[in-house]
């Protein structure tokens, strides 16, 4: 199957409101030009650098997603151009990606990573922790971001219930904050499932996901 065939393929399961990025971390560059001629245009890496680099090489009319996790002595590479930022984790990431964001006259979308998977091995914040921050007068004080949603990753395993049951914590998690609507803060995106369980993330409300395997092939 080619790229095209494999974008066309997830395209026409998608339900209308879920947006497809195409995850193209470690593909050369004549991949992801492939997907971009089928009409794709939400790419997501997860390294700055290389994004930047893509990002230079690339149509300027792609939408550049991170959706890895973000070093904070790196925001600064991807500030003048990064549409959203998924895997943010903490206030002082928040605070980083607003004063480079101030620094390109931009106003940056960003995504709370939410910790929804039992292994120690995966980033995010607590529901709580991310109503806390959303309240806080700290975070109102950030002019050059906006919350436009929250992320999460299942743990890594065949057991769909507990797949199933992460997934529906990231969506309540996300009903719960929505309420909360600040000058920065405008909850709409659930961004959660990968190639092995998108049709479940979405079955479980989300909004966005992040497909790599899917289009273009494994990872060597």
């Amino acid at each position: 199957m080619s790229i095209k065939q494999n974008l066309n393929n997830i395209k026409e399961k998608l339900p209308e409101h879920v947006t497809l990025v195409a995850v193209s971390k470690t593909k050369p560059i004549s991949d992801l030009m492939e997907a971009y001629n089928a009409g794709q245009r939400i790419f997501g890496e997860n390294k700055i650098q290389e994004m930047a680099e893509r990002h230079d090489e690339m149509p300027k009319d792609i939408e550049w997603h991170m959706i890895g996790h973000v070093q904070r002595n790196k925001v600064k590479y991807m500030a003048p151009f990064v549409s959203l930022i998924h895997g943010v984790e903490s206030f002082k990431l928040l605070k980083e990606i607003n004063k480079q964001a101030l620094k390109n006259n931009r106003i940056i979308d960003c995504l709370l990573q939410i910790k929804i998977a039992e292994e120690d091995s995966k980033f995010g914040m607590r529901p709580e922790e991310a109503k806390n921050i959303l309240l806080s007068q700290d975070f109102s004080a950030l002019k050059n971001i906006k919350v436009t949603g929250v992320m999460g990753m299942a743990t890594f395993t065949d057991n769909t219930e507990q797949i199933e049951k992460e997934f529906k914590l990231l969506k309540a998690t996300f009903d719960t904050l929505k309420t909360l609507k600040t000058e920065n803060c405008k909850l709409q995106t659930i961004s959660m499932g990968m190639s092995g369980d998108y049709q479940l993330a979405i079955a479980c409300g989300s909004t966005m996901v992040r497909v790599g395997s899917s289009i273009f092939g494994y990872r060597n």
